[in-house]
Parts: structure tokens; sequence; C-alpha cells
């Protein structure tokens, strides 16, 4: 029987020639990640286990991306745990205020995690790096402590859903986009415990940045991971951000899948997610009228350079309505410098918007952005949970880059090609 991406990955970490679905294996691990909410507990759990080592002070990385930069003492203390950690055990990589950024943005960018490698994370986003033709799942804290100890993890093999992408995408449409579309169409708990598997020729026009916020949000649809075929663009990629050889892992022709879907790319459109799940799903054909208080762009989904340049283009020369607090938050340092090089901040203060330090800050309700008793925000986060960023009775409109722009400028949830004709320039409303 033929093997899928995932599940060749596995074996290959767990010393096996095959596996199949349902089978419990122990795999060796290539990376540990946990933040500062995550960490702390695992750190504890690791001092119960009564050992004076990690694994390979190399393969363990801590970001403080929650709640810092410090929002409370509570806040810095967590992140005082962890740094005394770090300290103790020699972890190389430690991520702090000055150096972080928001984790599942940070890792690629720092070419912590390459092609084939199996990693697991004190985060549900830890799926993100699938992007680049790895297994990444999130784990609780308890798994992460003994991974810190051992290096190893026990997984039950997941079955797959193949996605197959053909087309190519429309102007103003992107990853958000698709994978909204994806969790509309099969659900909250429509992967669950499942790897979900994208291949097709529709790959070549999904940057790396798509395909990161893609496999960001395979666990809104219950999924184990989310994991793209490697191309020449994931080879370049970590070419460009790691000294380490990827391993390039294909799904077997006779690969068993629960589900193919064919997905045609130039057929989506763009994608708001309403209250209070992201399976719920609209295209603006179905949207009228929905007045916003706030907009935030960024988060580990939708906040690299990429994104940010795609809301600049439409935040250039315009204002962001009155009564509506625009917060933009750059991934990384890295992707922070390269948006003030590239006058994109500039671009946001004269919008009227501010911007961030890298902070998870609003994603979860942390700090920088909490909403009030009924105030709606349009975020390019990937959760609009009840009370996810605030107030259980707010509301959180999930969406991209460029609707999250458009959205800021009008006041309303808006379509991006409204304001911007074909070639990119102002259009009218």
């Amino acid at each position: 029987m033929g093997m899928t991406m995932t599940q060749k990955i596995l074996a290959a970490h767990a010393g096996l020639d095959s596996v199949c679905a349902g089978q419990l294996i122990l795999a060796n691990l290539d990376m540990v990640l946990g933040n500062d909410i995550t960490s702390p507990v695992a750190i504890r759990e690791f001092d119960r286990l009564g050992i004076d080592s990690v694994f390979d002070k190399n393969k363990i990385t801590m970001v403080m991306d929650h709640f810092a930069p410090n929002k409370d003492i509570k806040a810095a203390e967590q992140c005082k745990v962890c740094r005394e950690f770090c300290g103790e055990y020699n972890v190389q990589n430690f991520f702090d205020v000055g150096k972080m950024g928001i984790e599942h943005a940070l890792l690629p960018e720092k070419g912590l995690v390459v092609s084939g490698d199996a990693v697991i994370g004190a985060d549900s986003h830890t799926c993100t790096y699938g992007a680049l033709g790895a297994f990444s799942t999130g784990v609780g804290s308890t798994d992460m402590a003994c991974a810190m100890a051992v290096g190893k993890a026990w997984f039950k093999v997941p079955s797959a859903i193949k996605f197959v992408l053909k087309g190519k995408l429309a102007r103003f449409v992107s990853g958000k986009d698709v994978i909204l579309h994806i969790i509309g169409k099969i659900g909250v708990d429509g992967a669950l415990y499942k790897s979900m598997e994208f291949t097709g020729e529709g790959l070549s026009s999904l940057s790396v940045s798509d395909r990161l916020c893609i496999a960001n949000m395979a666990i809104e649809a219950g999924a184990k991971n989310g994991i793209f075929e490697v191309d020449n663009l994931t080879l370049d990629y970590v070419k460009a951000h790691s000294q380490r050889n990827p391993v390039v892992y294909s799904a077997d022709s006779d690969a068993e899948y629960d589900e193919v879907y064919e997905i045609n790319l130039s057929e989506i459109e763009p994608t708001v997610a309403f209250p209070h799940l992201p399976e719920n799903t609209r295209t603006f054909d179905q949207i009228e009228n929905v007045k916003i208080d706030q907009v935030v762009i960024g988060s580990c989904t939708n906040g690299r350079l990429e994104d940010l340049a795609a809301a600049a283009e439409i935040l250039k020369g315009r204002k962001v309505a009155d009564n509506v607090r625009t917060i933009i938050i750059p991934a990384t340092q890295q992707i922070y410098l390269e948006a003030m090089k590239k006058g994109l901040l500039e671009i946001f203060i004269e919008s009227g918007a501010v911007v961030s330090t890298p902070t998870c800050g609003p994603c979860l309700g942390g700090h920088m952005g909490i909403l009030a008793k009924g105030e709606r925000a349009v975020a390019t986060t990937n959760r609009n949970f009840v009370g996810r960023m605030g107030h259980p009775q707010s509301e959180v409109y999930l969406a991209s880059p460029a609707v999250a722009a458009a959205s800021a400028v009008t006041g309303f949830i808006t379509d991006p090609r409204k304001l911007m004709d074909t070639n990119g320039h102002g259009g009218n409303l």
C-alpha cells in the first residue's frame, strides 16, 4: 500500500519502512517549539521529570510572542521562566523582545524548519510548516516537556484528504481566501485528525506566503496537519533561509485518501468568515453593510511582507475611516525592517493606521487591540470564536489583508475590487 507525504515523513522519523493510517508510532523530532504561554507549563513538567539536560540544545525553540512585550506582571513572570530555562540549558533558539517575531513566521524565516522535518509545537498553529513540505503539528505542553527531554513524540498516523489545485488566483485573491473557501466547504471538523495534502498544477500560482497561510489554518478544519507538495519555489525558499539540506517526500501514486477535492483557484473570490466560526464563510454577493470598529492586519496567518504590501497598495493615498481603529503588525523584526525600507510603514501611518512591534497581541485577545462589547473587527487572523478578541459580545470577521485594508478605508466590510480597478488604480465605490 502506498503512503501519503505525511505518512512517509512519519515512517522515516520512526525508523520504519512504512506506516498506515491509525498506527501508533514513536518518532524522532527535528524541532520542539514553545511560546511564552505554553512553555512555562512545559518547563514545570520538565522539572518534574528530574533530568538535568535537554535532548538537543539546537532543536528546541522558545519564542516570546503572545503577551510580549509584556502586558502585565504575570506575562513578565512567564517570560522570565522561559528566559531562565533557556539560559540554564543553553537553548540556542530563544527569541525575546527585539529578536523575536510571531513564532510561525519566525521559524521559516530563520531556516529552523525545512522540507522533510518532523516538528511539534505547543501551539495549535504549528501546522504552518507544512507549507515547506514538513510534518508539523500542535501538541500540549506535557508533550512538549517530554519532547524536550527525549526528542521523541508518539503519534497516531493520520489518514489524509487530497486537495488538487488547478488554475490561478485572480487579482485581490490570496491564500487566505483559498483556505477560507475550503473550510467553508468542508467545515471546521471536515478534516478531523487527518492530513490535508495539497498538490496540483495550481501550486505554481501560490506564493510561499500563500502556502504558509493555508497550512496555518489546516487546524481550523480540525486537521492534524496540512502539507504542500515540494516544488522549486519551496526549495528556493529553503535554500535562501537555511543552511540545512531539505528532504523531499512525495506521495506514492497508489496512496490512499479518504477524500479527494479539486479546487479551481481561478473561481475563488474574496471571502470573509463571519462570526463565530471559520466555516461561516461568505463572498461579497452575500455581504451587505456590515459596519466595523477595528481592523487588524497581522498574525502568524497574514503578517508577512507580501501581506503588508497588499494592504499598503490599497491604503496608499487614502485615509482609514473615522472611528475605525486600524492596527498593523509585521510578523517579525525582519519583515518590519523590510516594510520600513519599502516605505510601507509611511503609507500605513499616513493613512491613519498604527504599526506595532511583532506580537500575537490582539489575535487571541491578549493586548494591542481588545474589543469592547458590541464592537466588530475585520482581522487577518485565523480564529473568530466567541470572545476571541475581547468581549464575549464582540465579533471578529476573518479576511485577507486586501479585504481588511479596503474595509478600513470605508468603515464597512468591503470588496477590494470595488476600491481598485483591475490595473490596481483607485476605483469608485
